[in-house]
């Protein structure tokens, strides 16, 4: 199951429901990539989900003066 490492973000489940009513299973999965994160000190490859990413390199990069 996709899970991220991170904030815990896990995959959520419910029922899709057309406009005649009918009720199909579905899946919301997090977006979970594979990635080199510092945790803790040390570098380690980390399944993270992208709003982690985002948040991890934000700020990191100078803006153009």
């Amino acid at each position: 199951m996709a899970h991220c490492e991170v904030c815990g973000k896990i995959g959520r489940f419910g029922r899709n429901v057309s406009h005649s009513k009918r009720h199909t299973s579905a899946r919301w999965l997090p977006n979970v990539h594979r990635v080199s994160m510092v945790v803790k000190g040390t570098r380690r490859q980390v399944a993270a989900c992208t709003r982690c990413i985002r948040n991890q390199f934000k700020g990191t990069r100078t803006k153009a003066a």
